[in-house]
């Protein structure tokens, strides 16, 4: 659930996606894909080398939603 494709983890993917797809089109965010990741494993403060982290990449896309789960999952795990 961890491995780095592109510099990025799949939950860096998952957050990217839902804030470039929010972004495009005017919409509001949406958080199902950052959650569905998580709860099937992945770690909120995995940072590929060279690449960025979930947090760094939510704060991009002022993924407020995505933050908060962040949060909540490395609060659990950590």
């Amino acid at each position: 659930m961890n491995e780095v494709c592109f510099g990025m983890t799949l939950l860096t993917h998952a957050i990217e996606l839902e804030g470039d797809s929010a972004l495009q089109p005017g919409q509001p965010i949406d958080s199902a894909l950052t959650a569905i990741v998580l709860a099937h494993g992945a770690d909120p403060t995995a940072t590929p080398d060279g690449g960025s982290s979930a947090y760094e990449m939510a704060r991009f896309y002022d993924h407020d939603r995505a933050i908060r789960l962040l949060d909540r999952f490395t609060a659990r795990h950590g």
